[in-house]
């Protein structure tokens, strides 16, 4: 059986009448990336503040490597690193300067330029955190929650706010997180991330948890029915039913357990009528659709 990092058993906060988080049961194992993905409000900071040792908890069970972090044992923070959600960072020091002054406050602080060279910082490690760009500093937040070698990470929605690119980046950087053996709790609101990153994925709306399980299985996501659109020749004769829906534009719509049988059929129908398809495409459900249907809502509706 491998090794349970973070268990939680009956976790419930509450504010007066609110129940932020409810009944919340997980558990995270040693060297995956567990992520919570929810929509903004759903209690993911909430939980993880809870897990840090920066909240009370209202009831349930909670252990952090075999701690309960309520008891804010110095034991406990040298073996976690926390990237929050926002930092402060002295912005006239540079790079190295900034990791090696906070890994001197652990007992057993990685090697500086091995920490830069992982968050992918090695050519900005002279540079001044106040000529960094957003994405360069939220880097450099994980370099500091790493440079005291911890063994679990907590990530805290830490692209947010990230163009496109520096969101890969970030991605390949948590890769290399992995790489060297640590176990991650990430919380995120963006599916690609979770489905990208996490090992497993758990979704929580209005404080309990809907889904837990693989991304790519998590709420039978594997068993729903696969998509196919498609767009015969505006001069083909009309296509056999095979329950299709008309979707507009000429285009047609067909919902299917058997996708291989499916497509194979209407390319020979096609192959058979002369005349080409002008589209086709095949698409299975995907996370953020799963998403949607556990929660109900969009993040802008949350917010």
């Amino acid at each position: 059986m491998a090794e349970r990092v973070i268990e939680i058993e009956g976790l419930r906060k509450d504010y007066g009448d609110l129940h932020a988080v409810a009944d919340v049961d997980l558990h995270v194992e040693r060297g995956e990336v567990f992520a919570l993905l929810g929509p903004n409000g759903a209690g993911k900071t909430t939980i993880t503040e809870i897990l840090e040792g920066y909240r009370a908890r209202t009831a349930g069970e909670v252990l952090v490597l075999g701690h309960d972090p309520a008891q804010r044992e110095h034991s406990l923070r040298q073996r976690m690193g926390i990237v929050l959600q926002s930092t402060g960072v002295d912005q006239f020091l540079t790079v190295r300067e900034t990791v090696e002054m906070y890994g001197g406050y652990y007992p057993q602080q990685r090697p500086t330029d091995e920490v830069i060279q992982v968050v992918g910082l090695t050519e900005k490690a002279d540079t001044r955190v106040r000529r960094l760009s957003g994405g360069q500093q939220r880097r450099l937040d994980v370099a500091i929650a790493l440079a005291g070698d911890p063994e679990l990470l907590f990530l805290d929605e830490p692209t947010t706010g990230f163009d496109p690119s520096a969101r890969r980046n970030a991605w390949e950087m948590v890769k290399n997180l992995v790489a060297l053996g640590k176990t991650v709790w990430l919380t995120t609101h963006f599916m690609d991330e979770a489905q990208y990153l996490a090992d497993r994925v758990a979704v929580i709306a209005q404080g309990r948890i809907v889904a837990e399980g693989p991304p790519e299985s998590l709420a039978g996501r594997d068993r729903m029915r696969t998509s196919v659109r498609f767009r015969p020749a505006a001069e083909a004769p009309a296509p056999p039913a095979w329950g299709q829906q008309p979707a507009g534009e000429g285009v047609f719509l067909l919902e299917t357990d058997d996708p291989t049988r499916t497509v194979h059929e209407l390319t020979g129908w096609a192959l058979g009528t002369g005349l080409p398809l002008e589209l086709l495409e095949v698409t299975q459900p995907t996370l953020e659709d799963v998403y949607l249907e556990l929660t109900g809502h969009d993040d802008e509706a949350a917010g």
